[in-house]
Parts: C-alpha cells; structure tokens; sequence
C-alpha cells in the first residue's frame, strides 16, 4: 500500500485533542514533505526518522513521501510525532502490517538509533486514549506517569524495533506496573516556629477556609517559614484534585513524578519570573505557576520587587480559578485554582518600625516601595498580617510551637463542615449563597457597617471579611456569624 494512516495526539491546554498522521509514497523525486501546521521540532522529525528507520534494521524509500498532520489547523509541537510517522512510513511501503495500526495510539520520541524517549502530557493521552476506546503505545519513561490513570490501555516499548514487531505479530509489548504506592507527603512541620501566635492563628484561618494571605514583617522573622508550612496543614487532596495536579504536571518540562501523587503543589518562583512564566504562555501555550500550584500554595516572596504588571496578571486567576492565554487563532484554557501566600518587607530597607530604629527610609521611598503592589490586587487577598520581630527572650526561651499534625486536625474539621453544607472551601462562595450561609447577627452586622466607612471598604473587601468570618465560625463549630468573628476577621483586612 502507498498510504498509510496512524493516530497519534496533539496537546492544546489540558486536553489531547486526536491527530491522523497520513502519510503517501509517490512516484517522483525523493523527498520528504511534512505539512500540517508543524512547528520547528516537529519538523526536525525529518531527520531522526530518516536516520531512526536505517540505523532500526529498515530501508528508508527511495520515493517522494508526503506526510500530512490533520487536523490542518491544530497546531502541533514537540517530537512526539516521531514514532507515529516513522511507523506510517513502514506501513505505507509495506515493511509493516498495517493489521493492528487502527486499535491503537502512537506517540513517542525517536533517537537516532531507534530508541524511544520520554514526552510530555502521557497522562493527559492516556486519558483521551482510553474514551476513544484504543490502546496508547508510548516510550517506557512515560508509562509510569500514563498509568496513573486506572482506566488506561497501555503498552510501553524502549524502541521502535520492539513496536514494529508487535505489528508485524513477532512480539508482544508489555502493560506498565501499576504505578507504586505514591510517598506519604513530607512537609515542614510547624513546630520549628518559634512565637509569631498572630500569624500563627492567621495561618490556621487561611488553611481552613483557603484563603490568600499577605505576610508583612522585616527580614528574617519567619514569612517564609510560615508560606512553607502551609501545605503541612491543608486538608488532603482527594483522588479528583490530585488526578488534575497529576495532569497539568505533566504538561511541565520537568514532567510528573509519580511518587508525588498525593503531594500538594508548593511554587515559589523568583521575583524576576516573567508575565509568562507566572501565568502561562508562549508559541504553543505552556502552563505558568499559577496553574503549576493548582490545588496548592503559590508564594510570593519579595512581592513588590515582582513587576507590577506581571503581579496584575494574578486578578483574574484569584477571581476565577482560570487562565485563559489567546493567540491569534486559538485560545487555550488552563485551571489556576491556587491558595496565594506573598511577603513583603515594610520598607525598601526592611525594617520601618522596628525596635532597634535601623530604618533611614523617607516616607516617600516606603509610599513608592507599596504602591508597587496595586489596590485592586490588594482588594483580591483576603488577609494581611504582621509578622514582628521577636524579643530575645522569645527566641532563646520559647518552646515548640504547635505540630502541624494537630492544627491539621482543626483544619480537616472546618473544612468538612463547608464541603458538607456548601460543596466548596469558604473562599469560594459568592452571590446568594455568601449571604445566607455567612449572614452576621445584629452585633456582627452594625459593626461590619462601621467597619466598610471607616476604612472605605468596597463591596468586594466586604464580602471577603464575610467569608473570612465564616471561616473563623467553622474553626469554633459554631453555626452562628456573630461580632466576635466579624471583629477578627476586620482585623486581618485593615490593613488592606
């Protein structure tokens, strides 16, 4: 036969759209044609299936090759095209039964001796494999990461020697192991902090009802050891979030480790990290760290040095738990349901207000150094809480603070009370449902009021500080919003 046809799959956000890799021998010339949107490395694959193909055993035609990627309009990247195309090539100049091809899925890069490396995205195929009813042959590096899901049909090879001859019935490529028992997660244990009850309390608050969290304090007083040892403290993720953290994992260049199942993301990028990098984009859109920390914690440390407009690009991901990047002719989705934790220092210097007098910074180089971080970004986080330096004696005397595993324990508590009354963590509600289930009594409600005049807050501050004292309630058990939550949780928004 002089065409050939095998299924192969793309990526496009969180989804492994189909591609049909056609190829056709012809009378003329030899030549090798590739169209169908292919990007640089796509095109490359010229040549390591050429060298591929001869080192693997097999003659290369001596004809004029036509491979054709469709859809035409779905751009495709990456080599994981190589062995669909390699395997065209063969059947299409009957070196290879073609028998088999349609029950089946190919992806895989080629080296140029015929071995397969590992991809991109194998969970993701793995998935859209299985609703298409074919079984994904993919590289053996890849397996462990596509066997993850449990429905799966699965067969890993080492070269394309070992594919061509489970086609041609000389072999039998084997299943993937099931994956191994994914690490129980290890985080940092909040009993090396010393002191700091405030952020402590604050901490606990934001884990329970998940919360975003704004860290203030001068160098060295534990911000960043809190943002650490938020993960430790958060409910455990179900089977659900962990399957999603498993599949945008797997779209990152370092690829997903699947001991790591049950591990809740942590991504503290530098403060030089670009708009891209933090939120997703490029050529073909890659995911960003917002979207890397779904279902986990995102810090920001240093955040005023981040670059303004980059920080802005976070408001619609706190709002809407996505990521939208578009191109000029396609748009693609990514899911940004992150819990953000930021720190900063009070000054350009870090230390305004602290005991020993070391600031010299003027009040117009500390109103200069805030307004770096703009107000409605402000207005999108939920707390912000000093973290002091602390006496002496505090440091040399104070005993262990509390084990992480106990504050959990509160945490798992609040957060079953909200999943069984409204389905979702308290910083999610909004609308109708925020003023029934989070309505403040009488006292609350007047001291709300004096609350929203006396520090001009807007109507979006208002509904946080009445999740935030949702949340509080649901740490006390308590089915009531009364004054004393309103009173704290006020407290973590003034100085917002």
């Amino acid at each position: 036969m002089s065409l050939a046809r095998i299924t192969s799959r793309a990526l496009a956000g969180t989804d492994a759209p189909e591609v049909t890799v056609e190829v056709h021998l012809a009378n003329g010339l030899p030549s090798l044609t590739l169209v169908g949107l292919p990007d640089t490395e796509v095109k490359e694959s010229r040549e390591r299936v050429r060298a591929a193909i001869q080192l693997a055993g097999f003659e290369f035609p001596n004809r004029r090759v036509t491979i054709n990627l469709a859809p035409a309009d779905l751009p495709k990247d990456s080599g994981r095209f190589d062995l669909p195309i390699a395997l065209g090539i063969l059947a299409a100049s009957g070196q290879l039964s073609a028998q088999h091809l349609a029950r089946h899925e190919f992806v895989g890069e080629l080296a140029l001796n015929g071995e397969l490396r590992p991809i991109r995205g194998a969970l993701l195929m793995a998935m859209a494999a299985t609703r298409a009813g074919r079984t994904l042959v993919l590289p053996r590096a890849s397996a462990g990461e596509a066997a993850l899901w449990p429905q799966a049909s699965l067969a890993q090879a080492d070269s394309l020697q070992a594919v061509c001859a489970m086609l041609n019935g000389q072999a039998r490529l084997e299943a993937p192991e099931p994956p191994p028992p994914a690490l129980a997660p290890d985080y940092p244990d909040l009993s090396d902090l010393k002191g700091q009850l405030t952020a402590r309390r604050a901490l606990e608050i934001a884990a329970a009802g998940r919360h975003s969290l704004l860290l203030s304090g001068p160098p060295g007083t534990g911000k960043s050891m809190l943002a650490t040892r938020l993960p430790g403290i958060l409910p455990a993720m179900s089977e659900t979030e962990a399957l999603e953290v498993a599949s945008v994992r797997s779209l990152a260049s370092g690829g997903l480790d699947p001991t790591q199942f049950w591990t809740r993301p942590y991504r503290a990028p530098h403060h030089s990290a670009s708009a891209a990098a933090l939120v997703g984009g490029g050529g073909q859109p890659r995911p960003g760290e917002v979207s890397l920390a779904l279902h986990g914690v995102l810090f920001l440390d240093e955040l005023p040095e981040f670059e303004r407009k980059t920080l802005d690009m976070l408001r619609e991901p706190l709002e809407t738990g996505r990521v939208t990047i578009s191109r000029a002719a396609r748009q693609v989705d990514f899911p940004a349901r992150f819990q953000l934790v930021a720190a900063m220092n009070p000054c350009p210097c870090g230390y305004h207000g602290h005991p020993s007098g070391r600031c010299r910074c003027t009040p117009e180089q500390i109103s200069r150094y805030r307004g770096k971080i703009s107000g409605p970004l402000l207005d999108r986080i939920d707390m912000r809480v000093e973290v002091p330096s602390l006496p002496a004696q505090d440091l040399l005397r104070a005993a262990p603070g509390e084990p992480s595993a106990r504050v959990r324990e509160r945490v798992e508590t609040a957060f079953s009370i909200q999943l069984a009354r409204q389905g979702v963590a308290n910083a999610l509600l909004d609308g109708a449902t925020l003023d029934d289930i989070a309505r403040p009594d009488a006292e609350g409600a007047a001291l709300a009021a004096q609350a929203i005049e006396r520090f001009h807050l807007s109507g979006r501050a208002y509904h946080r500080i009445l999740r935030l004292a949702r949340t509080i309630a649901d740490l006390e058990a308590s089915a009531a919003v009364n004054a004393r939550h309103i009173a704290e949780a006020i407290q973590y928004r003034r100085g917002l």
